[in-house]
């Protein structure tokens, strides 16, 4: 049961995600692929969850466990129901009204909707509840006009422009599939007249299945009022039945969510290169650059840039903070920090303020302090930097010793060298140096200078004497040649 300040008589929103779904070619059900971030059903739970109604139902069967399991993850509330083996709408919403009825019988309106129309919005449903109660209707349905009607059910109206009934295309003779107006699936009845006319729903149709369809015209000749309500956003009542409709509705959903975020004060420089979750939060006078993609709970502060090339995945970024050429997911971006370009930040990566990771840079499960810097070519694992600290060039923290990860600790005001390796577990004091090379493989005191540097051996004449012939080696003797005073070469004695 669902808590909330209920429209007056919604008594349930039954959500229908018992299809196969077999023209999507999926191991996925259907109605778990993602539109922006959220699976369709997540999007129609959402949508459903707003009304605020008494009851919210979801009907499911194929693949049972992994649907209500998903269900129960977006709406914790809601009724979960099993269709049996009878097929078709009908009979799908006739177990729900009954499992239902079997809490507490349902009396006013019952809102039913689909589990992959993920573009429908609560104030849609809202406003087709309003107008089923304003009128007194027994059925009132939701039509779109499409210029090309191919596949949907067509809405069949008197000249009076009253609804008669809904005939499914399969059905539709070629007049009636001339006619524009479509069925949505989605519809708003009256309790007992939907509880009534299902009892006499019959599977005698070319599909041999109960099509909720059909209560329309039992309802109209029991006397009933049955109305549609046209929306002018056929977007908001488009289904995707395969990869290709899919594909359309995440573009249209894109295109939503960024010129919502442009309208906000959000600059997108190329919306046909970008992509950005509806889980997604941005600040006013955020820069989004060409080629970016936002997923999951990322969150841009102001004044940040992003992009070009990037992709995000609950990644938050600071205020002013700049991510070139990035892909992150799961790290934490101080305001003012530096990244990238071609940066990699894996999960636990915490930036400072100020702080910078920069090209060709992997970092995980990493604490970089204010203002301290990675900025070439290194990988920082299992460690904690401290404040306005530099790693140099090359920098490898060797965390994993072949069975178990291990944990490197820098201080603050730290100046190491180009190409070290740092053999975790290991720490290094605040304010300490090392020279280039350098293999820590013991804690360095605070101050210190690290260096393990063995002294530079020179063995003269090897390029002649073991790589004759090459240009190496005629480069080598010109050379010698020509700074010898005698104009001859000369070989010295191996020395250190």
């Amino acid at each position: 049961m669902t808590s909330g300040n209920s429209a007056e008589g919604l008594a349930a929103v039954i959500v229908l995600a018992a299809g196969a779904g077999t023209r999507m070619k999926s191991r996925t059900p259907k109605i778990l692929h993602p539109v922006g971030g959220i699976s369709m059903l997540g999007h129609a739970l959402a949508a459903a969850s707003a009304l605020h109604p008494r009851f919210l139902a979801v009907v499911v069967r194929h693949e049972r466990d992994i649907v209500a399991a998903h269900a129960a993850g977006h709406a914790p509330a809601a009724v979960i129901v099993d269709q049996d083996e009878v097929p078709g709408t009908g009979r799908a919403v006739q177990v729900a009204v009954s499992a239902l009825d079997a809490v507490s019988t349902l009396e006013g309106t019952v809102v039913v909707t689909y589990g992959d129309a993920p573009l429908l919005e609560a104030d849609t449903l809202r406003s087709l509840v309003a107008v089923h109660e304003t009128d007194g209707n027994a059925v009132t349905v939701l039509t779109a006009r499409l210029a090309d009607p191919t596949g949907y059910g067509r809405v069949l109206r008197a000249e009076d422009g009253t609804v008669t009934g809904i005939v499914e295309h399969k059905d539709a003779t070629d007049e009636q599939r001339a006619v524009d107006e479509i069925n949505s699936g989605i519809y708003a009845f009256d309790a007992a007249v939907l509880r009534g006319a299902l009892e006499s729903v019959t599977t005698q149709n070319s599909q041999g299945e109960m099509y909720l369809t059909d209560v329309l015209a039992i309802a109209r000749n029991a006397g009933g009022r049955i109305a549609a309500m046209v929306t002018e956003d056929q977007w908001q009542v488009e289904g995707a039945n395969d990869r290709v409709q899919l594909a359309a509705l995440n573009a249209e959903h894109n295109r939503r969510i960024l010129e919502k975020w442009m309208r906000a004060g959000v600059t997108i420089t190329d919306p046909a290169t970008t992509w950005i979750d509806s889980t997604v939060t941005l600040a006013e006078d955020v820069t989004i650059l060409p080629g970016t993609q936002l997923h999951g709970s990322t969150s841009i502060a102001r004044d940040a840039v992003v992009g070009p090339d990037t992709t995000l995945t609950d990644v938050q970024v600071g205020e002013g903070a700049s991510v070139v050429r990035t892909h992150g997911s799961d790290a934490v971006l101080g305001a003012g920090a530096s990244v990238g370009p071609f940066a990699y930040l894996r999960p636990g990566t915490v930036l400072g303020v100020k702080g910078k990771i920069g090209t060709f840079v992997e970092t995980k499960n990493a604490n970089i302090g204010d203002g301290s810097k990675v900025p070439h070519l290194s990988y920082v694992g299992d460690a904690t930097i401290g404040e306005q600290s530099n790693i140099g060039a090359a920098s490898v923290f060797v965390n994993y010793d072949g069975v178990n990860k291990h944990h490197t600790t820098i201080g603050s005001h730290v100046r190491m060298g180009s190409d070290n390796m740092y053999v975790a577990p290991v720490t290094v004091g605040d304010g300490a140096y090392s020279g280039a090379g350098t293999v820590v493989r013991k804690d360095v005191p605070a101050g210190a200078l690290a260096i393990n540097v063995a002294p530079q051996r020179n063995l003269d004449g090897w390029v002649q004497a073991n790589r004759a012939g090459t240009a190496a080696a005629e480069a080598a003797a010109a050379a010698l040649s020509a700074s010898s005073p005698t104009g001859n070469p000369t070989r010295e004695s191996d020395h250190e």
